[in-house]
């Protein structure tokens, strides 16, 4: 019995460049909505006819035709920046699912160009147009593939953790609980006399009876 799920070999069929040309937040989602018949296999552009006939092959179903409403596939591109232009504003690096742009607030932004999954996702944000798509010049393998993927979920873990500090800090502050005020010393006196009185007459009814 295989200890992979349907949704997992889905996904390492896909290509892993995270793009979301498919509708979907990553290949990860899409791999899922295929296996729960919620999408065709024909949404990936970067996958193209190799990558349907390989999920076709893998499902048992037809081969579909590209669907050109997502994209056309070509060769692999990365990401430019032009630096002299970048203001800094950080956009491109929110945007990037693998964190192949690095820099700081108001300072230039560079791309890892071997990590850069030519997902063009940065380019739409730049408030500047300092972004462009230039050939890269090589094919993207199975070891792009699976490092691609490797650091979409280290992207997400990092997404994630900066929601959860982010929510702490709007978070409004709780009051404190005020601690209970202490019991009144006369009222636990009668208490302890009550039990007592009524302890000794349950003994004297007790030692009373024949």
């Amino acid at each position: 019995m295989s200890c992979c799920s349907l949704a997992d070999r889905i996904d390492a069929l896909l290509p892993q460049t995270q793009c979301t040309k498919c509708g979907y937040d990553g290949c990860r989602p899409y791999a899922e909505a295929i296996a729960d018949r919620a999408a065709p296999i024909n949404r990936c552009p970067p996958g193209g006819d190799e990558g349907i006939a390989a999920l076709a092959g893998l499902l048992g179903v037809p081969v579909l035709p590209l669907d050109a409403t997502r994209g056309e596939p070509g060769p692999l591109l990365v990401a430019r920046i032009d630096e002299a232009h970048c203001i800094g504003c950080t956009l491109c690096i929110q945007a990037c699912p693998v964190d192949a742009i690095v820099g700081a607030n108001k300072q230039m932004h560079t791309v890892l160009a071997d990590w850069c999954t030519g997902c063009d996702l940065c380019v739409a944000p730049c408030p500047v147009d300092c972004i462009e798509m230039t050939p890269a010049g090589r094919p993207w393998t199975a070891e792009d593939a699976a490092l691609g993927r490797e650091r979409h979920r280290r992207h997400l873990a990092r997404m994630a953790r900066l929601a959860a500090d982010n929510a702490r800090l709007m978070a409004p502050e709780i009051p404190e609980t005020p601690a209970s005020a202490p019991a009144d010393a006369g009222n636990e006196e009668r208490k302890r006399s009550a039990i007592e009185s009524a302890l000794a007459r349950a003994r004297a009814r007790r030692n009373a009876t024949p």
